[in-house]
């Protein structure tokens, strides 16, 4: 089981959606499941990981978010929507809990 955050540098919201994700795995009683960081940093890493922003959390190479068919590639922040439909840099916390908990084990 590989569970990974791609991150791009530019955009301040990884540190936070690592620490959602730590919290998150530690409720479903996997606080001892490594995380995988992955820096992007440039176009070509981009196309190879089919990277649409930062941050991007994968199980086993799936997105907990997966994007719209249309999303663009880039380095750029990504943005996610919130249950109230705010839209949020990071993922809210519960529905991470909730995808993460659809996707392990």
């Amino acid at each position: 089981m590989n569970v990974e955050l791609l991150y791009w540098e530019g955009c301040p919201s990884h540190p936070q959606a690592l620490a959602d994700l730590r919290a998150a795995l530690d409720s479903l009683g996997l606080g001892d499941l490594p995380v995988a960081l992955t820096r992007v940093e440039d176009d070509e890493q981009v196309r190879a990981t089919g990277f649409v922003g930062s941050p991007t959390i994968r199980v086993d190479g799936a997105d907990a978010f997966p994007p719209a068919d249309d999303e663009p590639l880039g380095l750029a922040c990504r943005v996610y929507r919130l249950p109230d439909g705010r839209v949020s840099p990071t993922p809210d916390p519960g529905q991470l809990r909730d995808a993460l908990a659809l996707m392990l084990p």
